[in-house]
């Protein structure tokens, strides 16, 4: 079961590696602009504000890895606790704040990620 949970976490951190990507690099970019349904105008001028969102989901990212690859097992199931449930808190801000959708995309693999590393930790 620990390898399940480890997948499913390793798939969170790189979907949040694959948004850091979008939001830093490709943001006024075509690919970008059709994934957050942005215009160009409005992707050059918030491109400053979106390059930030982006190192946030880089953090997130790293944070992932970091409980995956922790020496000390346990304690790298208490930090990928812990920044599963910083991206579950984000997902409901984001859908609250900016598109419904990204309790789907971001909250739903976290939280499926976090029940499996809840029944490893058991």
């Amino acid at each position: 079961m620990a390898w399940i949970s480890a997948i499913l976490v390793a798939i969170v951190a790189i979907e949040h590696i694959y948004i850091l990507i979008l939001e830093m690099f490709l943001w006024t970019r075509s690919r970008g602009r059709r994934v957050f349904g942005t215009t160009r105008q409005f992707a050059e001028e918030t491109k400053a504000l979106a390059a930030n969102q982006g190192l946030y989901n880089g953090f997130l990212a790293a944070g992932l890895v970091w409980g995956l690859v922790h020496p000390n097992g346990g304690f790298g199931l208490q930090i990928q606790i812990f920044f599963l449930v910083c991206v579950l808190v984000a997902a409901i801000y984001g859908s609250l704040t900016a598109k419904k959708s990204i309790l789907i995309t971001q909250g739903l693999p976290a939280c499926i990620a976090f029940i499996f590393v809840l029944i490893n930790v058991s």
